[in-house]
């Protein structure tokens, strides 16, 4: 059977549409399909892609969603009021536009009129000050209380029930990596979700070829042990499907199937 997988949406719903049409062209309504994380910030519409995802899900369509950090992020943020993740090592606030939480509120109909206001703590976390809409300026409780009124629940429930991994066949999808030599069930969430050194560069077998994203290219990658299914989509690039069949991966595009192989 053919598996087909998507890299990191970031909010682009229109892309999203684009890829699942050439899913759809090659592999039909029924086609299984594993989506890589992040779903949301920085792109324009994060409330159209889960819109979109968790309708698709409740028809029935054959999808497996794994989480991202940026949807932990999002997550966090409207559950527990926390814009700061451990993990970032700028310190930058989930709401700085690098970092692409603003963008995502806006989508739920919080846009901030001029770029939000931050503050640091002693140990240099930044923190939101103000945030301003075309209603009212808030502060950050404000703001978490009000897209809290504006997020639907079935978004929230999606996001807190997505998995960490998914393996299937001798193909393991996971949004960032693993850390190498340890077992599927000791992975932290942390790694799995955020993980770059000490992955990207091993280049051992891990037991399975590891399909994932996070980690932004111009264009996906097969690195032997792995597949890097970002193509930048969080940066204005295109978003890319791929289609694995018979042990070989296939990039789609418009003009059909394109081999994925191995650098070098």
């Amino acid at each position: 059977m053919t598996l087909y997988a998507v890299g990191d949406i970031h909010g682009q719903a229109a892309e999203l549409d684009r890829v699942l049409r050439l899913i759809e062209d090659d592999g039909g309504r029924e086609a299984r399909v594993v989506f890589l994380g992040d779903y949301t910030d920085r792109g324009p519409d994060s409330r159209g892609v889960l819109d979109r995802l968790v309708r698709g899900r409740a028809e029935g369509r054959d999808w497996v969603c794994v989480m991202g950090n940026h949807d932990r992020m999002f997550l966090r943020f409207v559950a527990e009021g926390e814009e700061n993740d451990v993990n970032i090592r700028s310190r930058l606030s989930w709401l700085n536009p690098r970092v692409g939480g603003a963008a995502t509120l806006a989508s739920y109909g919080l846009p901030a009129r001029t770029m939000p206001g931050f503050r640091h703590t002693l140990t240099g976390w930044e923190r939101l000050a103000s945030y301003v809409t075309p209603g009212r300026e808030m502060a950050a409780q404000e703001l978490v209380m009000a897209a809290r009124d504006l997020v639907p629940e079935p978004h929230l429930a999606f996001l807190a029930g997505l998995p960490l991994w998914h393996r299937e066949g001798g193909l393991l999808f996971v949004h960032a990596g693993i850390r190498p030599g340890i077992a599927m069930e000791s992975q932290s969430e942390d790694d799995l979700i955020w993980i770059r050194d000490g992955f990207l560069e091993d280049g051992r077998d891990h037991g399975a070829l590891i399909v994932h994203g996070h980690t932004a290219l111009e264009r996906p990658e097969h690195c032997g042990n792995r597949v890097n299914l970002d193509g930048g989509a969080g940066y204005g690039r295109p978003l890319w499907a791929a289609a694995f069949d018979r042990g070989a991966c296939f990039l789609l595009t418009e003009g059909g199937r394109e081999r994925l192989c191995p650098a070098g």
